[in-house]
């Protein structure tokens, strides 16, 4: 059995080749240049762990979850032009340095390149792993799609923002998990239970990074805090604030939140406070957590098995950046 730490450290081994082929340099390289921006490899590391919950770590794991990786970089690249986003983990973004022509081709073959790395299974299940990833997919470009609709809209409910959260985000961190113990001939059951905790601890990990965005230290952030209230973004907390908040705080959020002026961050993140917005987060989050880890309990597997799932749920929802 491997820990997250260790585990990432054997895929980025294996995953720092060059993926694409030399020529033409313009359409690849910018595909290549995604790639070694980094990033935690989380979802493809879980690929791994759900095979290693089973048993030991099969060859066709390493395609699947390479394909992961490339399908959640390809994402990235789109989502950053959707965004207007100029940086990226600290860097310029792939369409800021190199068009938005080639940005859209770039992302658009390494999706082909993903399917290229699934075409490489040599088992029984690859029919089920496509019937998954594609699935996956679909609802990721769902998630993306609600989350450009919620733009546009002046409300939204708690209840829509959870199902945009749970196709955006959470979808591919359980299908990661999944497809893992899938190749390692997991039954029915024990599938369903590691989606259902994986799906669950995305959740959990959005409301974490909704919270410290607008309540962690800057330092240990890496980041000014405020950075969705200053873009306007709809997260967890704005839309539990306009749920509760009444009177005058109702009336001044409404305002706040259409207004640019100097104190916004501050006079929202007063709003919030007063509406006990930080500690309700801090409950959704761990409501999610524990459903998560009792479907996590659920998986008939030895107990020492699951300990790196459940460290790694423990890290990624109690981080502080």
């Amino acid at each position: 059995m491997h820990s997250f730490p260790e585990l990432s450290k054997i895929f980025e081994e294996k995953f720092i080749t060059r993926h694409f082929p030399a020529s033409p340099g313009s359409l690849y390289d910018p595909a290549e240049y995604m790639l070694r921006l980094g990033g935690k490899r989380i979802r493809p590391v879980m690929c791994l762990m759900g095979n290693e919950l089973v048993g030991e770590i099969v060859p066709d794991t390493y395609h699947v979850a390479t394909a992961i990786e490339l399908f959640h970089n390809f994402t990235l690249i789109h989502d950053d032009i959707m965004d207007k986003a100029p940086l990226r983990r600290g860097v310029e973004t792939v369409h800021t340095r190199f068009g938005e022509p080639t940005a859209l081709l770039s992302g658009d073959v390494m999706l082909v390149m993903a399917y290229e790395y699934l075409n490489k299974i040599k088992g029984e299940a690859v029919h089920k792993v496509l019937q998954l990833f594609n699935r996956t997919a679909k609802e990721v470009c769902e998630g993306q799609q609600l989350d450009m609709n919620f733009e546009q809209q002046p409300e939204v409910s708690f209840d829509e923002y959870l199902k945009m959260i749970e196709l955006k985000t959470s979808v591919l961190l359980a299908a990661s998990l999944q497809l893992g113990a899938l190749l390692g001939g997991a039954g029915n059951g024990n599938q369903h239970h590691l989606y259902e905790f994986g799906k669950n601890l995305g959740i959990a990990f959005q409301i974490q990074d909704d919270y410290l965005d607008a309540f962690g230290d800057p330092d240990k952030f890496g980041k000014q805090v405020g950075g969705d209230i200053v873009a306007n973004k709809k997260t967890f907390l704005s839309i539990h604030a306009l749920e509760v908040a009444s009177g005058d705080n109702a009336k001044e959020l409404k305002r706040l939140l259409e207004s640019s002026e100097v104190n916004k961050v501050k006079n929202i993140l007063a709003i919030y406070k007063s509406c006990n917005v930080d500690e309700w987060a801090k409950t959704l989050k761990e409501k999610f957590l524990q459903t998560a880890l009792v479907h996590l309990e659920k998986i008939a597997v030895l107990s020492a098995r699951k300990k790196p799932l459940h460290e790694l749920a423990e890290y990624l929802i109690h981080r502080e950046h």
